[in-house]
Order: C-alpha cells, then structure tokens, then sequence
C-alpha cells in the first residue's frame, strides 16, 4: 500500500468535542484540511462557529455547540449527528478542564467538575455515539475513537493540580477497558498523551514555570500544531490498524525520559 493510502483519512467523518481551541482545534484543523468532514463541539457557541466558519474555507466543517457535562446534552450532540450521518469513523475525546489549589485548600467543586468532564463525558459520549462508529467500523478498517489523556497523568507533576492528574491516569485506564471491549465491535480505541502544547489551559501556568518545563524537555520546546496533527492523523488512518488500546505520548521527551 502507497503511504498516501496508508496515512489518508479522506472521506471519513470526525467529531472532536471541546473543538474550538487548543489541542481540538489542532486536531479537528488537520482533519478538516486532509479530507475529513469534522462537527466540532464545544460550550461557547461563538468560538465554536467561528471556527467552523474558518475551517471551512479548507473543507467541511459543522458546529455543534453544547456543554458535555451533561448527559442530555451528549445525548442532544448524538441525536443532531445522526440527523445528518449513518456513521461516524472517528471520535476525539478532547473536552477537558483543569484547577489548581494546594492540597489543603483543593475544593470539592474542583475535583467533581474536572472528574466529570475529563472522564465522565468521555466514557458517556462514547457510549451515547457507539451505534454510529460501529456503523463505521470493518473487519479491516475498524472505527476510531481517540482519548485525549495528558502526561500528567502519567507522572508526578510539580503542579498541584490533583483532579486533573487523577482524571488523565483515570482516561488511559478507561482507554485501555473501552479497547478490550469495543474491539468485538470493530472500534479500536486509543489515547494520546500530549505534553505542554499552547492553549487556554496552559496559559493559566505562570511564566516562570513555562521556562522551567522547556528547560526540563530534551527537545527544548512545547509542541507545536503539526506535532499534535501527525499523532491524530496517525490514529485515524491505517496506518494504525493493528494498534488497540495503546497511549501515543506526544511530550518532546519530557515524562519519557524523566
């Protein structure tokens, strides 16, 4: 097979939740700009469509806005794809969220929010779209769904951000259950690792930090857009199709080599 077959996801349809920035939009703009029809979703209706509308321009791209905190929202996203798709190739679990606070002061509504959306809305979307990506899925091309974990979960970070590590640990382990199981069904369910990529949830990191983690890299820097689009292309074409339940880390070697 010729590596333009083998890496293309041409024709396939995609939904990236929290699509409108960061990571998702990294990956939902490689999708959208190698032939993949993309719905995006994400809570603020006005990021959301504005960058469906940019995307666009490249290829096809729909907005979806909605909270995927809740269960009737999910099942709302679910119903408004199926009113236009019989199937659904790919998945990106990307909605997430983060809060610091030293360990004594860390507040119940900071570990319940970040639980919920990170590892709650993760499993329940997939479940709620499960009839859709195994509408899509073959023997010899199965159905993907994409997790979006982070190293953090993965190792002890200086940042005290207890939820969020515990929710990301929890999302790979989640990942690698949902592999087991959804494999009968021709789904093949992977997860991806970033390290620090530019976005608002790492913007809230203080700049005397930000130096600190490129220094600690062995590559010396953050990741990059098409650092996150190589990984995600990967996952969803077959060039991956013997890969199940595996976690892509994509963090310049910083958690690997640590």
């Amino acid at each position: 097979m010729k590596i333009e077959e083998l890496f293309s996801v041409r024709g396939k349809v995609a939904l990236v939740t929290g699509g409108s920035r960061g990571i998702g939009e990294m990956i939902a703009r490689a999708y959208v700009e190698n032939g993949v029809k993309v719905y995006i979703t994400a809570r603020k209706a006005e990021a959301c469509d504005a960058l469906a509308r940019e995307l666009s321009k490249s290829g096809e791209c729909i907005s979806i806005p909605g909270d995927i905190s809740s269960l009737d929202e999910i099942d709302r996203l679910i119903s408004e794809i199926e009113k236009h798709e019989r199937k659904l190739d790919i998945l990106v679990n990307n909605a997430g969220a983060s809060w610091g606070a030293d360990f004594q002061s860390f507040p119940e509504n900071g570990w319940d929010k970040v639980m919920d959306l990170n590892v709650k809305s993760a499993f329940f979307m997939t479940q709620r779209a499960f009839k859709l990506l195994q509408a899509a899925g073959t023997k010899d091309d199965y159905a993907r769904v994409i997790n979006i974990g982070s190293i953090e979960g993965m190792r002890t970070s200086h940042l005290e951000a207890y939820s969020y590590a515990a929710s990301k640990a929890a999302i790979l382990h989640v990942t690698r259950m949902m592999a087991k199981y959804l494999s009968r069904s021709y789904i093949a369910v992977n997860a991806i690792a970033p390290g620090y990529f530019p976005s608002k949830m790492t913007d809230s990191i203080p700049e005397e930090e930000t130096g600190v983690i490129e220094e600690d890299t062995p590559m010396r820097r953050w990741g990059r857009p098409e650092d996150m689009a190589g990984v995600a292309i990967y996952l969803a074409s077959r060039a991956s199709g013997f890969v199940c339940g595996s976690t892509m880390v994509v963090d310049g070697g910083l958690a690997t080599t640590g």
